[in-house]
């Protein structure tokens, strides 16, 4: 697969790949504020952001999602900054994806989801904006701040970690599809180490692994928000290379993105 290869920008840009005559091309906003890990390359000694980003090919990236997204017509960018009117106006899907605890920070504190970007965000999805938010389980994701967006769509993050396992113990990270699911066909997904979720109107369950709500949706206004515990479609779990054949990562994400795309068109 080809894979999307970026340089990242200095703080507070609006980093833009794939298409640059997009005018009428679903915008799909990754955020990279919330979640700002940094590392050097070793090569060209360039600090770069990486784990959950559009342009880290390693396995904890999000390369291949990226691909995916565009090859559905989309346009891909990350927003260095946190959330304004204006950046939101011209987003369709907005991705947070495990938000930073101090240790995972660039610079060793994290930028915390604040007041101001709650209301930006509640407002932007009730006008139609497709709001995802995966987070990642206890001792890895910040929870506190992070369910205050959450809550205000009726959706809480457990701050705990089921589908534990060691090694290659891949069948303790299946998550079973059952019929009539909403967003994917009945596929048996791999997710590990993964936030339960608490959810009450206007959000519903979706998903469930050992029994505990997992994912959830909610209708706001003319919006949806999508929550799962865990970031499960990085690149080493849908490249095709570790898991088992039995598992269905990869189409899964392709359906979830459709799925996603489809909401945003509806609005």
């Amino acid at each position: 697969m080809k894979q999307v290869i970026v340089k990242t920008l200095a703080l507070g840009t609006l980093l833009t790949f794939g298409f640059s005559n997009a005018q009428n091309k679903p915008k799909v906003v990754l955020d990279n504020f919330f979640n700002n890990e940094k590392k050097e390359n070793k090569e060209t000694k360039v600090l770069e952001s990486w784990h959950y980003t559009w342009n880290d090919t390693s396995n904890g990236g999000f390369s291949l999602l990226g691909e995916i997204f565009q090859k559905q017509g989309a346009e891909i960018s990350t927003l260095t900054t946190a959330p304004s009117k204006k950046d939101l106006k011209k987003t369709n899907i907005y991705i947070i994806v495990d938000a930073d605890i101090d240790k995972e920070a660039y610079g060793g504190k994290a930028n915390l989801i604040d007041a101001n970007s709650i209301k930006n965000l509640v407002d932007w999805v009730k006008k139609g904006g497709v709001l995802v938010l995966m987070s990642n389980d206890n001792g890895n994701s910040e929870f506190t701040e992070f369910n205050k967006l959450a809550e205000k769509f009726g959706i809480h993050f457990n701050d705990d970690s089921i589908n534990r396992l060691k090694g290659r113990e891949f069948e303790k990270g299946a998550v079973y599809v059952q019929p009539g699911n909403e967003v994917f066909s009945e596929l048996k997904l791999y997710m590990k180490e993964v936030s339960t979720i608490t959810s009450k109107a206007p959000a519903k369950p979706f998903l469930h692994a050992q029994n505990q709500v997992i994912g959830a949706i909610a209708k706001v206004g003319k919006g949806t928000v999508f929550a799962l515990g865990d970031p499960w479609c990085y690149n080493e779990y849908i490249d095709g290379k570790k898991l088992t054949e039995d598992f269905s990562n990869y189409e899964g994400t392709e359906e979830w993105v459709k799925w996603l795309l489809k909401q945003s068109s509806e609005k």
